[in-house]
């Protein structure tokens, strides 16, 4: 699967059934000396949704771990964090 590929899939969250968007929307966190995926850090999600308030909230975090599914138009995953973890370095 080419990378441009994986980036056209939605994130949907199981337990709950949320959309976050694409994952073309997300900041990949990995590793640059093994290449090791942590997981994706989602961008500022409260424009996105019209008619509330703005809130500053920290971003959400999928783990690698967390993803359950890849398939041919969605990434299903069990749940975010608002804290990603410390990596080691």
């Amino acid at each position: 699967m080419l990378l441009s590929e994986l980036a056209e899939k939605e994130l949907i969250e199981m337990e709950h059934g949320v959309r976050y968007g694409y994952l073309s929307d997300t900041e990949c966190l990995f590793d640059p000396k093994t290449g090791k995926i942590y997981g994706f850090e989602l961008n500022d999600q409260s424009g996105k949704l019209p008619f509330q308030k703005k809130k500053s909230t920290a971003p959400l975090f999928i783990p690698w771990e967390e993803i359950h599914l890849i398939g041919e138009d969605r990434i299903l995953f069990r749940k975010t964090s608002h804290k990603r973890r410390q990596f080691d370095s």
